[in-house]
């Protein structure tokens, strides 16, 4: 598929999904997010092993194209959400193996809320948050709900979406909103350092770690416990647990393919 809207490339093990829309902001229609999800069932791919979304330019995502929705023949929000943003949510939680987020600049909206959605969100020192659903009088969508108040806080998540305060990426990172904030001038060799630490160690225990995790906001602690137990089995059985052993035996590093 070619992309009219993103660029995809693979740097060794890892896939670099970039937003392409400037002139917007890289605001989101509906072609784009087909394109998107396409975008992410090719990470799929055995030999990527992590995944990097990032934006070009001033802006990481906008959110929703705000022409598409007025203009004539206007999808309904349920064609948007159903159809448009979950399933982006649904495919970057569900991937076996860490999705790195690089907020490079404003990520408002469902932009916002992709990013919240992904293991590790990186920010630019430029980088700022916007929950702006309620500037134009929408509610928050693209998991912000479930994924916001999980990392800051019923309070400070329901402040944040009620007022549309901006977040700058330093607030962010010191309410855990966000795992870090890099300088600007080095932010994308950054994000891509950690995208290739990521992918060079063993993402079957990653994966499950992902899962593990996502279980947790359910699970009460006999259940937690208990896939804890389930899930370092099927860890110890892997080559990678083995190898990892091995080389800290041998003094060495170790050399994890994934399985």
């Amino acid at each position: 598929m070619e992309y009219q809207h993103l660029k995809w490339q693979v740097d060794g093990q890892v896939a670099i999904i970039t937003f392409h829309r400037p002139e917007v902001f890289h605001s989101f229609n509906r072609s784009m997010a087909l394109e998107m999800q396409h975008a992410l069932d090719m990470c799929k791919a055995e030999h990527i092993r992590a995944v990097l979304i990032q934006g070009e330019g001033k802006a990481f995502c906008a959110g929703q194209d705000l022409a598409e929705v007025t203009g004539p023949n206007p999808p309904s929000f349920q064609t948007i959400l159903s159809e448009h943003y979950n399933p982006i949510i649904e495919r970057i939680c569900a991937l076996p193996k860490p999705v790195i987020a690089a907020v490079n600049g404003v990520a408002a909206g469902a932009g916002a809320n992709i990013a919240l959605a992904c293991d590790i969100v990186l920010a630019s020192s430029q980088a700022a948050f916007i929950q702006a659903f309620s500037k134009i009088g929408l509610v928050p969508d693209s998991g912000g709900s479930y994924f916001l108040p999980r990392l800051v806080g019923y309070q400070k998540a329901l402040g944040l979406m009620l007022t549309g305060d901006r977040v700058s990426a330093e607030e962010a990172e010191r309410m855990g909103m966000i795992y870090r904030v890099l300088p600007a001038e080095s932010f994308h060799a950054d994000g891509l350092a950690m995208a290739h630490q990521l992918s060079n160690m063993p993402t079957h225990a990653l994966a499950l770690t992902k899962q593990m995790m996502q279980q947790s906001m359910q699970s009460n602690l006999h259940e937690q416990l208990r896939l804890e137990e389930a899930m370092q089995i099927e860890a110890g059985q892997t080559a990678d647990y083995h190898e990892g052993v091995q080389a800290f035996m041998q003094k060495r590093k170790p050399v994890f393919k994934g399985n």
